[in-house]
């Protein structure tokens, strides 16, 4: 049986554009917020994201990522006991 469900995930390189497919459903209508444009259906399910300028998008999350990790990786200083 195949899963109808499953996320598709594709980029459009002349565009682009990173297309996130949640489900398999109509679209029904969409809200952008900033470079990222999430479409739902009737029953405001979402449906597709997409994030427009995703090379920059990607990038800077990718640098935010990293300067976390760092955050996280630091060795705690052991007071002197």
């Amino acid at each position: 049986m195949k899963n109808k469900n499953k996320v598709k995930i594709s980029y459009e390189p002349e565009a682009d554009v990173l297309i996130w497919e949640i489900i398999d459903k109509p679209i029904d209508y969409a809200k952008e917020i900033g470079n990222i444009v999430v479409h739902f259906t009737k029953e405001n399910i979402p449906v597709l994201i997409e994030i427009l300028g995703a090379s920059k998008f990607l990038a800077e999350t990718r640098k935010f990522t990293e300067k976390q990790h760092k955050i996280f990786i630091k060795q705690p200083t052991l007071a002197n006991v």
